[in-house]
């Protein structure tokens, strides 16, 4: 069994936990604070927040802007239910777009038909690790026509003085666009370490600050650690100081803080880390390799003039290939002991969502990337041996139903 994205535990992670374990204190801590500064030294940041996940850092950013009831976020038809979810969580609107059918990104034009004066925030997601059209959605959301829009509905939101753009970069730590990381790409990000992603915790997220012209980043890092434990002055490890017990509630918080645990693991997987993105990057160029002779086959962008992805999924597509086409060289694969997957059922295609009357036909390009495309398997220690049966294995089941 060739499996689809199990994630890299070895010896030298072991080892970080048990140390961790052993040291006597296993929630947020000093590893937590050290995985903080040190994922903000790689993305070129001064301020993050590491969390239980990037769902949570999404909740967390919208909270701040005080996004609510009557209020609108754009976000693009084509992503994880995460994405829309935080933003029923407010009480306000998710508005979808379609995505381009280049890639599988959000598509600045339909961006724009959206904007209306309810529009507080959009949430692009760097879909598979390849960053979106950064520049031209700031110049968008900076123009005279749609800043005239902007009606604020907050103190942050009439702070920031426009539309705030919030990267969901689950995919895509790592990620380049014209000379920056992710990270540094929008107002405020959120990565995800979760068990599958590049760089994993687990389960983990983090919140990465870039509107340091508008806002104080320390004071934003203080304001959302206190957010993250329930509105909480200090943390347990804080706390536990001598003499340090005395706390405060200053606001009807969350909890979703990032454990020692957690952390520890992550600072494994970010001293390795370019040696993760070197691997995955050589095993996406050998299914490019081996699939770009065939006609059918659509090969996934994930390099640019002014993007590097961080190779997080190889979205394949099958050009001309219905869905149930789709399914059945899906299932023909999964015969020969080959994980495969699909990212992802746009949300207007989910139960929750339908019932709230989105429709997929409203999304043709975000349908159209769907029904066509198989994530093939990606991660450290896969062999060449292990990639020529996956990229065998694909060729001889979309030959057999197409």
């Amino acid at each position: 069994m060739i499996s689809f994205s199990p994630p890299r535990i070895d010896d030298k992670t072991i080892a970080s936990v048990t140390e961790a374990l052993k040291s006597g204190w296993i929630t947020t801590g000093p590893k937590t604070k050290q995985f903080e500064e040190e994922i903000a030294k790689y993305v070129g940041g001064d301020a993050v927040v590491a969390l239980n996940s990037a769902t949570a850092g999404l909740q967390l950013i919208l909270h701040w802007l005080g996004v609510k009831e009557g209020d609108e976020v754009i976000v693009p038809a084509y992503t994880y239910c995460a994405t829309a979810n935080v933003v029923k969580h407010t009480g306000a609107t998710p508005i979808m777009v379609d995505v381009n059918s280049s890639d599988f990104n959000i598509n600045i034009d339909a961006v724009k038909k959206a904007i209306t004066s309810k529009t507080k925030a959009i949430i692009p997601v760097d879909i598979g690790g390849l960053p979106i059209d950064y520049d031209e959605l700031f110049e968008l959301i900076k123009s005279e026509e749609i800043n005239q829009l902007f009606t604020p509905s907050s103190p942050t939101q009439k702070q920031m003085g426009r539309i705030t753009v919030v990267s969901d970069s689950a995919h895509s730590i790592g990620a380049i666009y014209k000379n920056r990381k992710a990270g540094m790409l929008a107002d405020l990000s959120s990565f995800s370490f979760h068990a599958v992603k590049n760089l994993t915790t687990a389960e983990g997220g983090a919140v990465v600050f870039n509107v340091a012209d508008k806002f104080n980043h320390a004071d934003l890092q203080k304001q959302f650690k206190t957010s993250s434990l329930h509105g909480q002055t200090k943390d347990a490890f804080s706390k536990m100081q001598v003499g340090a017990w005395r706390y405060d509630i200053v606001e009807a918080g969350f909890k979703c803080n990032m454990t020692d645990l957690q952390a520890a693991i992550g600072l494994v997987e970010l001293e390795r880390y370019e040696e993760t993105l070197t691997k995955r990057k050589y095993i996406f160029d050998f299914y490019s390799k081996r699939l770009k002779q065939y006609k059918w086959a659509n090969i996934p962008v994930y390099e640019t003039a002014d993007k590097t992805s961080s190779y997080h999924l190889y979205l394949l597509r099958i050009i001309d290939c219905s869905e149930e086409q789709r399914n059945l060289i899906i299932q023909k694969i999964s015969e020969k002991q080959v994980a495969v997957n699909v990212h992802y059922l746009p949300l207007p295609m989910l139960s929750y969502y339908k019932q709230l009357n989105y429709n997929i036909a409203d999304y043709p390009e975000a349908y159209n990337n769907y029904k066509a495309e198989i994530s093939l398997p990606v991660w450290f220690n896969l062999t060449d041996e292990q990639l020529e049966t996956v990229a065998s294995t694909v060729i001889k089941a979309v030959e057999e139903v197409l």
